[in-house]
């Protein structure tokens, strides 16, 4: 059993999201996201469902072609295969990560480009 708090794994980096992995299996991997105001995880596609609940902050959250305003008590669920990113509003974000399957290396691809060229939409 995995037992920690967001206080706990609290990490921020100036120059990107920080997201702190806090338990993985062949089917789960739970994270703690940290986003300084306007950070953000590229929009993606990967073969796995995410729920984000957000802690504290607000911000943004993309489901297709959909953008949903999340803040603190928050709860959104993106099934596989549907556009999704994550975007910090004027003030720090903190949110709770559970994807199922864990997405490949292959599938963060367009985060890792989205990252590098600073968009959120890398499509």
């Amino acid at each position: 059993m995995v037992h920690t708090t967001l206080d706990e794994q609290r990490a921020y980096d100036d120059a990107t999201f920080n997201a702190e992995a806090i338990a993985r299996s062949e089917r789960s991997k739970t994270l703690c996201g940290y986003f300084d105001p306007g950070q953000f995880i590229p929009v993606h596609a990967p073969d796995s469902d995410i729920t984000i609940v957000v802690q504290s902050g607000h911000g943004i959250v993309r489901e297709g072609e959909t953008t949903h305003e999340v803040s603190a008590g928050s709860i959104v669920t993106v099934p596989a295969g549907t556009d999704r990113g994550i975007k910090a509003g004027e003030e720090r974000l903190e949110a709770v990560l559970v994807v199922s399957p864990p997405p490949t290396d292959a599938e963060h691809e367009p985060v890792k480009r989205g990252l590098a060229t600073g968009e959120f939409d890398p499509a």
